[in-house]
């Protein structure tokens, strides 16, 4: 039977400009079985998730559960729930990690402040009731985050219950690239675009990628490492609203640039179906990226189950050399068409 990844690989739909758009990512472990919405549908309390998501909205924050790979179904681990938090704007990229016994500590956060790429924001909920005799908590203190010197995280899409393509396809390359030494890997609830499956974010730069392999994943690490980007299969940087997506990925391709930090895409005027994006490189030179939104044709199913539609796509349309703008800060985030 075919899926809705099969479709989307016979039609060679493009990855450019699809990925998520998030500034700031914040991932709870929670190990076992998830649902749909996964925040609200496993073994995570609802009442939790649904604060997390609903405090989330409006920050740049995308709220997401992780878990190793392996099998799921009966799996219960200790109390102790690993969390990340992962800022991925260029120059500015940082993961800070801890261990909490109560998820609902999290709802302490100041997310608009970690949306907005500062570490102050990492505060926690005390326990409550507070006991007078009970020892002091460590994971209290915003201190008791620790910075994040590992691996780059590679976060596989496996929820099966969200689109059985990710199941299909995401979790066999999520196994095979922990049992080949890949330690970053975890299975990640949902990061949309499931017709590109097998997908992936790579943090704390925030890359995101589709139709993956084994090796092209261990290759994306290694250029990570060495400070540069692989564009191969690259969905785009989840900092960036989709047209900013498709406007950085199409300079890079203009112009051979890899590095991870080079880029930035400093404004995106108009609304869709064009926008304007000026992409700006560290040395002082610019481009305007013209995007235009267009409806994929043929019709092919954006999930499976679902029936055939038209998703929105980014096409780069035109590209010139600009002046970088004066002012660079605060880019409006959008999103630009259901995946």
């Amino acid at each position: 039977m075919s899926t809705c990844a099969t479709a989307s690989r016979d039609l060679s739909e493009p990855l450019a400009g699809t990925a998520a758009t998030a500034s700031t990512w914040l991932l709870v472990e929670q190990p076992g079985p998830w649902g749909t919405e996964a925040l609200t549908a496993s073994r995570l309390d609802p009442a939790v998730g649904r604060a997390l998501e609903r405090a989330a909205e409006g920050t740049g924050v995308r709220v997401a559960l992780i878990r190793r790979p392996g099998r799921h179904a009966d799996l219960h681990t200790g109390a102790r729930h690993r969390v990340f938090v992962a800022h991925t704007r260029p120059g500015r990229s940082w993961i800070r990690t801890t261990a909490l016994d109560d998820p609902a500590r999290l709802l302490g956060l100041d997310l608009d402040a970690l949306g907005a790429g500062d570490p102050g924001g990492l505060s926690l909920r005390p326990r409550e009731p507070h006991k007078p005799n009970e020892p002091h908590d460590p994971a209290a203190d915003p201190a008791a985050w620790e910075e994040y010197t590992g691996d780059p995280l590679v976060l596989v899409c496996t929820n099966g219950k969200r689109d059985r393509c990710c199941a299909l396809l995401g979790r066999p390359l999520a196994g095979e690239l922990a049992a080949s030494g890949v330690h970053g890997t975890w299975e990640i609830t949902h990061i949309g675009g499931h017709r590109f499956s097998p997908t992936l974010v790579v943090l704390p730069h925030g890359y995101t990628y589709g139709r993956a392999t084994a090796q092209g994943v261990k290759d994306v690490i290694e250029a990570l490492r060495n400070g540069r980007v692989v564009t191969d299969g690259c969905r785009g940087r989840s900092a960036w609203e989709r047209p900013g997506q498709a406007a950085e990925l199409a300079v890079r391709e203009l112009t051979g640039e890899d590095g991870t930090d080079a880029l930035t895409v400093v404004r995106t005027e108009g609304e869709a179906p064009v926008w304007s994006v000026t992409v700006a490189h560290r040395d002082g030179r610019a481009w305007r990226v013209s995007v235009a939104q267009l409806a994929a044709a043929p019709p092919r199913p954006e999930s499976c189950g679902l029936p055939l539609g038209s998703p929105a796509r980014m096409e780069v349309v035109g590209i010139r050399t600009a002046r970088r703008p004066a002012h660079t800060h605060g880019v409006r985030a959008m999103a630009a068409g259901r995946l």
